[in-house]
Order: C-alpha cells, then structure tokens, then sequence
C-alpha cells in the first residue's frame, strides 16, 4: 500500500529524475551488452526453430524477420522510456507512470508469475540433459543443485549474475558465430569433400514458400515467444552506474545483433539442407553439423543448449526478482520484500509514485546520510525478493516433476501468451509517455522510437494480429484462453485494489 495516493496518470509530471536506488550499481556494461545478445538466444532457438522450419519451409527466414521485427520494435520503446526513465522494475514503473496503478500491477505480477513458471521449464530440462550424461544422478537432485547454485549467485553481489551472463552469453554467441562461418564454408563448397550446395535448397522440395503464406504466418505463431526475455537488459540496466546511457548501448546493439543471428542461423540451416529433413523437437543445427561432418554435432549441441538453459534460469530468477522487489517498492507487494544486503543505506527501499518520484522508508535517510548515500557496493542484492522468486520456482518444478501434463501444463498455458500483453502495455506506454516527456523533458529522449506514433500503432496492430491468429490455430488457442483468464484475474484485483483505496481515500476526506 502507499503511504498516499499517487497522483493520476493525467495530472503526473513525466519526471526525468532517477530516484535513489536501494540496489548496487555492480553491473557493468559488458554485462548488459551481453545480456541483451544472450538473453534471448536460448532452446527455443536451437531446438525450437525445427517445429518453425516443418510449417513453413525456407520461408521461415521470412517469419523471423517479422517476428524479429516486431520485437526489436518493442524493445526500442521500452529502450527509450528506460533510458529517459531508468528503473528497476523498468515496464512496470513505465505503465504505472502512463496508465494508471493498474497497469504497473497487472503487467508486473503478470511478468513476475511468466519468469517463475517458465523457470520450472527450464530447470527440468536442463535436468534432463545433466542426467543423460551421469544416469546415476536422479533428475530431480539435478535441479536441486541448479536451483540452489543460482539461488546462491544471485543472493550475492549483482556483479557475480553480470559474470555468470557474461560468460553463458559468450558461449552461446560463439557457439552461433562458429556455426555461421561452418554453414557459409559449406554452401560455398569450401569444407572437404563438400561441394557448393548453391540455392537448390530454397527453390526446391516445393519452393521457397512450399506451404504459401500461412506456412510463414505459422512460423510467426511458431518463433515470436523465442524472442521474450530481451526486457530483462532494461530491468538490470537499473544496477549499472550509468542506467541511460547503458540501456540505449545495449538496445541499439542487441536488437540488430540478434537479428543477424537468428535470420542468419536460419538462412543458413535452410540452405545447406532440405527443410524436409528438419523434424519438430530436433535440433536443426544438430542435422547441419551432421550433414557437415562436425563429429559430436549432437554433443556439441547438447553442451550449448545446457548452457543456454542455464543462462536462462539464471537471467530468469534475476528478472523475476527484480520486479516483485521493485512492485514492493511501490505498494504492490509485501513491504518486507524490500530487505535488502549490506551497504549504505540498504534496507530502506526508495517507494515510487507513479510520477516517478520517491516516498522514503522511515529512518532511511539517516542512514543513507551515514553511509555518504553511496549505492556503489557489494551489498544491495534484494535477498527476500530473490528468495520469494525461487520458491516460487521449486513449486513449479515440484509440479513439473509430478504433474507435467495436468496441473503444471495448465500452469504453463496460462503464461503463453502473457509475453503479447506485456509487449502491448510497453506499447500503450510508450504512447502516453513520448507526447508528455516531448512537453516536459525533451532533453531525456536520448534514444527515439522511429516514425513515432506509427510504427507504436503498427506494432499494436501487430500484436493484436498475432494473438487473432493463435485463436484461429488450434494448438495456440489453449495458450490465449488459459493467458486470458489469468489476465483478466490480475485485472480484477489490480482494480479491486485502486477501488478499495479510492473508498478509503474518501472517507478520510469525508467525502
């Protein structure tokens, strides 16, 4: 609950000034560069891109380009909100700010719940790769170990999660680069006892598009979800020393960066083989570097789909963390989720409005005044908040281990389409936010939307278009009516709250 109620979206300057963070700024750029780039290149594009492939064929090249571009859209205005208006809790204090209390609530809790399941997912089959290696060791205590050896690097300094990243990261940005350099060798004919494959590939078995354009629409349906997890660069750009300039580097970056990657890895793949030859559930890169003559290409790959799993889980429990810490500190989650470790200050917890200025905890700033106000120390890790977030998540493993096709597949549709919704409130934000900041702050547009407000409507549109498509596809629908249901119960208790709160406000005003 907030100590008073926050002005109305309406009447709420588009405040530019950062408040005082309880959090340590021990990220560093590098770090957030290459969260931006690994963030979003996990199983879904190693083994997932198949199911893509089987649908639509060559043209699947087409369908990550509009889905890449619908993303890379989606992250240059939450890039240029977070760089005007850097914050922890990043989408979530933006919707607040534009919309409403309501907005900051539903799409923070909604984001929370999204990380924290898909966690489970994540968890397990990184499990299962481990026990397939060491049969000895039961799958469940492979999850254990993962859980409580992340758990420990994230209740540490902020700087030991930007390692972690950085490194996964590398690994699988290598890993992509090697396979490009190999797929271009083999086209070209230059790998022994190869010949050039040249465009035969993508001409023949039915041409480019052998299924027409609702195999690519397909596609779309099939490979937008691999691009979630890009929003996490904005929520850690937050715990670096310089939050605007950070987040613009590693948006302007990543998005091009991924792009390449993911389109190129495609165009590669469909080249050097038939699309026939990809099968939904196996890797596709796996049946490249075997058609090479990569020994181990399976191994390989497993090795690289471990670690992106890893990747994930860590950057998952970081993101989720950081957003119920940042709900916290706004009213919208328990207060004693905003503990935080050591250092100067730590422990008080700025409470945003939705003007983005800040409500001090009591005693905070004398403690602060102690301390010299410095932010920049080991301390600072939101340790209750990470805590809450992996309990969370080993009840959704528990679920996913015991029941995988009942209670947690339920679980699971109801987060699938969740990502639309999130990217829909960046945009509404966005919208609100670029005219008010265009009248207020001009100075902190240091990174633009292009061809604002069009492309905000396109992408919109966009969005809308693909959630109509998913209830036209029978094994999307599942997803869109479970995401719907939860959707809609957090709207109900978003506006239940502001409702409640505005009776109270009332009666203390006798009006």
């Amino acid at each position: 609950m907030h100590e008073a109620p926050p002005p109305t979206p309406a009447s709420t300057p588009a405040s530019t000034a950062v408040p005082a963070e309880p959090l340590s700024h021990g990220l560093k750029q590098r770090h957030l560069t290459m969260l931006g780039l690994g963030g979003v290149i996990g199983a879904g594009l190693f083994v997932g891109s198949g199911a893509g492939i089987a649908v639509a064929g060559p043209a699947i090249v087409v369908s990550y380009l509009i889905a890449g571009a619908l993303a890379m859209l989606v992250m240059r205005m939450l890039g240029e909100m977070s760089a005007a208006m850097p914050a922890s809790g990043s989408f979530s204090v933006h919707a607040e700010r534009a919309l409403g209390r309501w907005a900051g609530f539903s799409v923070g809790w909604l984001y929370w719940f999204l990380l924290v399941v898909v966690l489970a997912v994540e968890a397990t089959a990184a499990a299962q790769i481990a026990h397939g290696w060491v049969p000895g060791v039961e799958p469940w205590a492979w999850v254990l170990l993962f859980m409580v050896v992340f758990t420990a690097a994230n209740l540490t300094a902020v700087k030991n999660f930007g390692e972690f990243e950085f490194w996964f990261a590398s690994l699988k940005v290598g890993a992509i680069v090697v396979f490009l350099v190999l797929g271009l060798l083999a086209v070209l004919g230059w790998l022994p006892d190869t010949d050039p494959v040249g465009m035969t590939n993508l001409t023949g078995q039915g041409g480019f598009l052998p299924n027409g354009w609702s195999g690519v629409v397909s596609g779309v349906l099939t490979v937008v979800f691999a691009f979630g997890g890009l929003e996490v660069v904005t929520i850690a750009a937050a715990e670096t020393d310089d939050p605007a300039r950070a987040v613009g580097r590693a948006v302007r970056s990543a998005v091009v960066r991924i792009l390449f990657f993911y389109v190129g890895s495609m165009l590669v793949i469909v080249t050097v083989l038939p699309w026939t030859a990809q099968q939904a559930g196996l890797s596709p890169y796996v049946k490249v570097l075997d058609a090479i003559g990569v020994p181990s290409a399976g191994q390989i790959m497993n090795i690289v789909v471990f670690v992106a799993l890893l990747s994930a889980l860590n950057a998952n429990l970081y993101g989720s963390s950081r957003m119920i810490f940042s709900l916290a500190e706004r009213g919208e989650a328990p207060r004693g989720l905003l503990k935080v470790s050591g250092g100067p200050g730590a422990g008080g917890g700025s409470r945003k409005t939705a003007g983005g200025g800040s409500r001090e905890a009591a005693g905070r700033g004398s403690r602060e005044a102690a301390g010299g106000g410095s932010r920049k120390t080991a301390g600072g890790v939101p340790r209750r908040a990470v805590l809450a977030s992996v309990t969370f998540g080993f009840v959704s493993v528990l679920l996913n281990l015991l029941w995988p096709d009942t209670v947690f597949l339920y679980m699971l549709n109801s987060v699938g389409a969740v990502l639309l919704f999130v990217w829909a409130l960046i945009a509404a934000s966005q919208l609100r936010l670029r005219a008010r900041l265009e009248q207020e702050a001009p100075e902190a547009l240091t990174l633009r939307m292009w061809c604002f407000p069009y492309l905000t409507w396109v992408t919109l549109a966009g969005l809308f278009g693909v959630l109509v498509l998913m209830l036209t596809d029978e094994a999307a629908r599942p997803q869109v009516l479970w995401s719907a249901g939860a959707t809609a119960l957090v709207l109900l208790v978003a506006v239940g709250r502001q409702r409640r709160e505005q009776r109270g406000k009332s009666a203390l005003t006798g009006r």
